[in-house]
């Protein structure tokens, strides 16, 4: 099974677009490869937990998680919910060292299990083809005790087939997100699980055509969503075919504000956002595909802003990396005209310049992942037909 991805665009209504008047282009270096491993098909993201390398995802009807050393070589592997079938969505590390790996799974055992059915997807603007149970109506929530390779599992049973596409922590709870199946299309929903494992009762965004890509826990205790609708949202009604959002939630749940793109005929969406507001998204126009990345200050307001011709999906990082897989030329890069579309690492300044710019060789097809660890540095997970890349950002 393929790793469970949703495709993501914005607007650039009211986004300011940085100076491009640097006197010299930037040289494009590759980036280093740390390592390799064989294909692993599903895997879904990585998380750095000291020196070990944590891979998550699903394979056939199973989820697992697997710790590598940067040589490759496997220090110890698992299977999340080895009793029932189940996907390994998304990910992340505590400030304790414990690992929470997020997905879904099913609470009923059927024998022969159900076949597979195509996974939700609004609006037809997919990437890849994913396809997933339709018993997986229970939230999954694996916690990995620092220092243990024994899962602790804690579920929550929905009414309908959920993917969780992000999860965030912090030192006061877990906020997940994702796509839930309603009776007439499909919704958002944002659910909060305690540092115990206890759910709350999930919010959801939309009814009929909303994805929830990433969320971010705000320090006030609001939570910021990311993601795309083709519906009306907040009292703010659809301008394109399909519109980028973004919406604030208070602490009791309740909307403040929603902010949603506004080209005509487009089809855009967030796809991933950092705690800094630093956004990556895809705008599709016709035939053309661009990346967006744009740096949003904490009331929602563009500071800078670009569009890159790609394959659409950004991964972000911090305040100042975006990974997505250029398709043509940047005017501030020199020599960069890529014949297939390639990894490309680009890193900002604090307005918005391009400043440095990393490759991985064009034979990575896909771009699954990026991260920061203070004992590795600035990482990307990538993969081809016959293997996992790790790829670092070197001198």
């Amino acid at each position: 099974m393929k790793r469970f991805f949703s495709f993501a665009l914005i607007s650039t209504f009211l986004v300011i677009s940085p100076a491009h008047s640097a006197p010299n282009k930037i040289a494009v270096k590759p980036l280093k490869l740390l390592t390799s491993i064989s294909y692993s098909e599903g895997t879904a993201g990585f998380l750095i937990a000291g020196s070990s390398i944590i891979l998550y995802g699903t394979s056939g009807e199973n989820s697992f998680a697997r710790a590598i050393d940067v040589t490759g070589q496997t220090l110890w592997s698992i299977e999340l919910d080895p009793n029932s079938p189940s996907i390994a969505t998304s990910g992340v590390i505590d400030s304790e060292g414990n690992i929470w790996i997020a997905g879904a799974t099913s609470l009923f055992r059927s024998t022969p299990a159900p076949l597979p059915s195509p996974a939700l997807n609004p609006d037809s603007v997919t990437v890849t083809s994913e396809v997933f149970h339709p018993d997986l109506n229970a939230l999954a929530l694996w916690k990995i005790p620092a220092g243990s390779t024994e899962p602790i599992l804690f579920t929550s049973q929905q009414s309908s087939p959920v993917l969780i596409t992000a999860i965030a922590i912090d030192k006061n709870g877990i906020s997940l997100v994702g796509i839930a199946r309603a009776s007439k299309g499909i919704a958002g929903f944002v659910v909060s699980v305690s540092l115990l494992g206890e759910y709350g009762v999930p919010v959801f965004i939309g009814k009929t055509s909303t994805t929830l890509d990433s969320v971010v826990r705000n320090v006030d205790g609001s939570t910021t969503l990311i993601g795309a609708s083709g519906e009306t949202i907040g009292g703010k009604r659809l301008a394109g075919t399909v519109d980028g959002v973004i919406v604030k939630l208070s602490t009791t749940n309740k909307i403040l504000t929603v902010i949603r793109s506004s080209a005509i005929n487009a089809k855009r969406n967030w796809s991933s956002a950092t705690p800094t507001f630093l956004l990556g998204g895809a705008v599709v126009t016709g035939k053309k595909i661009e990346s967006a990345v744009t740096k949003f200050t904490k009331s929602y307001v563009p500071s800078w802003t670009y569009r890159f011709l790609s394959t659409g999906p950004v991964f972000t990082q911090g305040s100042i990396y975006a990974l997505f897989a250029s398709s043509g030329v940047i005017p501030q890069l020199r020599k960069w005209a890529p014949k297939v579309p390639q990894p490309i690492l680009l890193k900002f300044d604090s307005k918005g310049t391009i400043i440095a710019a990393s490759y991985a060789p064009s034979d990575q097809k896909e771009i699954i992942a990026i991260t920061n660890s203070k004992t590795l540095g600035i990482l990307c997970l990538t993969q081809n037909a016959q293997a996992i890349s790790i790829f670092s950002v070197g001198n």
